[in-house]
């Protein structure tokens, strides 16, 4: 009995137990359900806050599209009535020109029927004259016995004869004014500035003598069968000659410049002793870039010293090279630094551009530093060059026209021509050896005998001044000037001579007569 009851009793428990458990289960899922129904009641209404927030933003959007939409249209509408208030204003004033275009129009057709009735009139009149002066004519012609064109001809001979004669009065007259005047003005001018200038220096020659401390040396610098020589002249451009003066040797080449690398580098391998040929490539290495520094360094003091500012560095390069340059045996450095200082002072007593007129004068020889191989003058040559590194067109022209193979467009250039001209032209500037000067005489008197009328013609004053004899029955005295112009254009163009040469033409007419 006992088991049974046990047996009862925890079936009971267990029925109690899945009862509790459904219980429980049904309560928890009642619980979820509704903890899940508020989740959506909540979400439903955070979505209708949403769409309500929404619609009322799009409801604003709306209408501040709408107001922006009116505003453009009420722009656009005003503006359009503004075009149209100026094409109006623009249709009114072509309406009116149109008016006054038909008026002149009519004016000018009222004038041009005057005008047609006046022209009528003066060709009628025109006849009557052209009639008259014809019968004048030949009453004319009969009354004095010659033709029109013969009475032309005599009066425009006996004109002629009057005026040459009166030109050439003028002309002595102006002239003897002129060289009264103007030579006295000059004399000052030119005197004030050498003065102001005083420049020490004489003409300067580039020597190319290394001298040596004993004869021995020279074997040293041919070295072994003339290797040591050879490797030099290869290297260094220059030719040397090693001949019977004592105790030196002589190098030669075109090439200023590279001469004087040549002498310095064979200095210091006499000094040095050691001469073999790497050890001369070494040397002419170094001083070549010793040179190139001195070079750039006297070209900066050149500018410096005449007081020009502000040039390019390649020119002062080019200017440093003209320091191992010679003209006539004068510095050419020297030289553009006193033209400079001349053309300053030349300028600041005329009034001129004192700047253009230094750095035109300065430059002027640019064009002889450059190399052997550029084609053309050297003042074409330097202004080209000056161009090409930003150099002012006013100091282009100054160098290209200080030969007059272009025009001189300014006082300045004048200017630097005079200064350039004083510079060269002093005594002890420049000089010239036998040869040269005897070819230089030979070829004034040559030039003066080519042109017709000339009887004989004399080289003189050193060749600065040539004197010209012309035939007087060939050449009167107003001839006399144009040939003394002709001649002296045709010395400048085909001459390279230092400072000017002066041409006088002497007319002489001898009248003779014998008592008997």
């Amino acid at each position: 009995m006992r088991p049974n009851t046990l047996y009862l009793e925890a079936s009971i428990a267990v029925i109690i137990a899945i009862a509790a458990l459904a219980v429980g289960v049904l309560v928890a899922w009642l619980i979820a359900r509704s903890i899940e129904r508020r989740k959506q009641e909540k979400l439903e209404l955070e979505a209708k806050d949403l769409i309500s927030q929404a619609q009322e933003q799009a409801s604003q959007s709306l209408l501040e599209a709408k107001d922006e939409a009116l505003k453009i249209t009420r722009q656009a509408e005003i503006e359009l009535a503004h075009r149209r208030s100026e094409l109006n204003k623009e249709d009114d004033r072509l309406v009116k020109r149109r008016e006054e275009l038909d008026h002149r129009f009519d004016q000018m057709q009222q004038r041009e029927a005057a005008l047609n009735k006046r022209q009528s009139s003066v060709d009628r009149r025109a006849n009557e004259i052209e009639t008259l002066y014809a019968d004048r004519l030949a009453e004319l012609q009969r009354v004095a016995g010659m033709t029109a064109q013969e009475a032309r001809d005599e009066l425009l001979q006996d004109v002629e004869k009057t005026a040459r004669a009166d030109m050439a009065r003028i002309i002595r007259q102006i002239e003897t004014e002129a060289r009264e005047t103007g030579n006295e003005k000059a004399r000052e001018l030119i005197a004030d500035a050498i003065q102001r200038v005083a420049s020490d220096r004489v003409a300067e020659v580039t020597t190319s003598v290394v001298t040596l401390p004993n004869e021995e040396m020279k074997g040293r610098i041919v070295g072994r069968n003339g290797r040591n020589i050879r490797s030099f002249e290869q290297a260094a451009g220059v030719d040397v000659i090693v001949d019977d003066t004592p105790e030196a040797v002589t190098i030669s080449c075109f090439d200023s410049v590279r001469r004087e690398i040549a002498r310095r580098t064979l200095t210091r391998l006499v000094v040095d002793g050691r001469i073999h040929p790497a050890y001369i490539e070494k040397i002419l290495e170094e001083e070549r870039a010793l040179m190139d520094e001195d070079i750039a360094k006297a070209g900066s003091e050149a500018a410096y010293e005449a007081g020009v500012h502000g040039l390019h560095p390649e020119i002062l390069k080019k200017l440093g090279r003209l320091k191992y340059r010679t003209s006539y045996g004068q510095n050419q450095l020297a030289h553009a630094v006193e033209t400079s200082k001349i053309a300053s002072v030349l300028a600041a007593e005329l009034g001129a551009n004192v700047e253009v007129a230094k750095a035109g004068a300065l430059l002027h020889d640019l064009g002889k530093a450059m190399d052997h191989n550029t084609e053309g003058t050297h003042a074409l040559i330097g202004a080209e060059f000056a161009k090409r590194h930003n150099v002012s067109a006013a100091v282009v022209n100054v160098i290209a026209s200080h030969h007059h193979e272009v025009e001189q467009t300014s006082l300045e250039a004048v200017i630097a021509e005079a200064a350039d001209a004083i510079s060269g032209a002093r005594p002890g500037a420049r000089r010239e050896d036998l040869e040269q000067y005897i070819k230089r005489l030979k070829a004034l008197e040559t030039i003066a005998n080519s042109h017709k009328g000339v009887e004989q013609s004399f080289a003189i004053q050193a060749g600065r001044e040539v004197r010209i004899i012309v035939k007087p029955e060939e050449i009167d005295d107003l001839e006399a000037h144009n040939i003394a112009k002709d001649i002296a254009t045709e010395i400048e163009e085909t001459m390279q001579y230092p400072g000017q040469i002066r041409v006088t033409v002497i007319r002489e007419t001898r009248a003779v007569s014998y008592a008997k």
